[in-house]
């Protein structure tokens, strides 16, 4: 394992020095020295809280570069939804209720509405009621492509890495909901969400 290695690189990345990283787990320098070098192990709960620090999963402390590289490699974008943003909720909710000729397949009652044909799915949205979202883009559309990845932080990292576009930070807009927005050459909004 590359544990003493991960914990060094985060420690670095979020430029803690080894006494301010001890500090803030409540342990000496001499033990995160030692993580550091292999020659002991955190407990668990000092792995789970150095993930929540450094703001990653227990799976980046712990998983060696190889093991990383296969998770990235099977880290492919999926297609979630369509999101159209609404103003009239109700109202457009009768509307694609006709144009599809179904009954709306779930719904919240206030914040969307979810039709699922031909294995796809269109989201209404309301716009009056989406906490914890920004979908203001600059685009001519009101309608975000969602997108969904089994591992949020590796698909945020390479795409800030590609540069295509504006990125936003990893949000959550729920104890269960994290996603992130990219824009595209028009100021469309994509959302991309996963664990």
């Amino acid at each position: 394992m590359e544990l003493g290695a991960n914990i060094q690189k985060y420690r670095l990345k979020n430029r803690l020095s080894q006494e301010q990283l001890a500090e803030k787990l409540s342990v000496s320098r001499q033990s995160v020295s030692k993580w550091e070098l292999g020659q002991s192990y955190p407990e668990v709960d000092k792995i789970i809280q150095m993930s929540l620090l450094f703001s990653v999963s227990t799976d980046d402390l712990l998983m060696d570069s190889k093991a990383r590289e296969i998770r990235a490699k099977n880290n492919k974008l999926h297609l979630g939804s369509i999101y159209l943003i609404v103003k009239d909720f109700q109202k457009s909710i009768a509307f694609y209720e006709q144009l599809l000729s179904m009954t709306v397949s779930t719904k919240n009652s206030t914040i969307f509405a979810e039709f699922f044909f031909d294995h796809q799915c269109i989201s209404l949205m309301n716009e009056a009621n989406l906490p914890g979202h920004d979908y203001r883009g600059n685009g001519d559309y009101k309608f975000v492509l969602n997108f969904w990845v089994n591992y949020l932080s590796i698909e945020h990292e390479r795409l800030k890495d590609l540069a295509i576009g504006e990125i936003t930070e990893i949000k959550q807009a729920s104890p269960t909901y994290y996603y992130f927005h990219l824009h595209d050459p028009d100021g469309n909004v994509i959302e991309v969400t996963g664990g």
